[in-house]
């Protein structure tokens, strides 16, 4: 089997590249087989946020080669009773995880086939096995590489448990109604500041919104009013001036606030989560 024929795998951790921790688990991964592929989906998750794992997983799997297995590593609870898993989705990808969360957008926006608990005497590295501190390397990696190698298949994981029983966040669901949506802010762009509802556009559509509209919003944060103003809704950030803030439909097709060329979060104090809610009404 050439390497193009193997499993691609891409690592995603709260680990950061300050100190060795990367590296270890990409060590692991070719002393099991040198010819595996391994890419960065990222490692600037924020620490311990087992939500922000589930919706990055669910951001960039479905954009990988069928078949990639895809290594989510944020894990306060390394070393407990927790289970580590092997997660099988409906369309033919592998996550290797702790069941702790991080499968929250997965399982309830695209579906896991079946789920399978990581068997330590099996698939755990052994050179380590006085430790317990770091399973992303002596457990995740070392498993996602054995079956990434083709060394064992997804039986070979560990035994099966029912998908029912993987570890959710709650998912709250937008209300649409004619001229209304509501929602929250489900996650930011660390980088560029935006913030991203959970309405997708579509249903913002049907609600009776369209590109060009300028639409009365409202965020509240704990039920308090943090920002109020009449929004244009454009496809992208060039149809605003600098400075200005917009509704947009971002690259998962959810209605979506940013600034032109600025930070909405910054400049308005705003941020994501249950008690971060977003309101849309049309202009009469």
């Amino acid at each position: 089997m050439s390497m193009f024929d193997k499993p691609i795998l891409v690592f995603q951790t709260d680990f950061t590249y300050a100190e060795g921790a990367v590296s270890s688990m990409y060590g692991v991964v070719k002393t099991v087989d040198r010819e595996l592929e391994i890419f960065d989906g990222t490692h600037q998750l924020p620490q311990y946020d087992t939500w922000s794992a589930s919706y990055r997983l669910y951001q960039s799997l479905q954009f990988w080669p069928k078949g990639t297995i895809y290594v989510s590593v944020v894990d306060p609870g390394v070393g407990t009773s927790r289970r580590a898993c092997v997660a099988k989705t409906v369309d033919g990808y592998y996550i290797v995880t702790p069941d702790n969360g991080a499968l929250t957008h997965v399982k309830r926006l695209i579906g896991i086939e079946a789920v399978r608990e990581i068997d330590e005497s099996v698939n755990r590295l052994k050179s380590t096995a006085g430790t317990s501190v770091f399973h992303g390397r002596d457990l995740f990696g070392y498993t996602a590489a054995r079956l990434a190698s083709g060394i064992i298949d997804f039986e070979g994981v560990g035994p099966e448990y029912p998908v029912d029983e993987i570890v959710e966040h709650e998912l709250l669901e937008p209300e649409i109604s004619d001229g209304l949506a509501k929602g929250i802010f489900e996650i930011n762009d660390p980088n560029f500041g935006n913030l991203w509802t959970n309405i997708y556009t579509e249903d913002f559509q049907k609600a009776g919104f369209a590109y060009g509209d300028t639409i009365h919003t409202v965020v509240r944060h704990d039920g308090e009013v943090a920002y109020e103003a009449d929004l244009l809704f454009e496809k992208s950030f060039g149809f605003v001036d600098k400075g200005d803030v917009m509704i947009y439909n971002n690259e998962l097709m959810k209605v979506s606030l940013a600034v032109c060329q600025g930070s909405l979060c910054k400049m308005h104090q705003l941020d994501f989560g249950p008690d971060w809610t977003v309101e849309f009404t049309k202009n009469n």
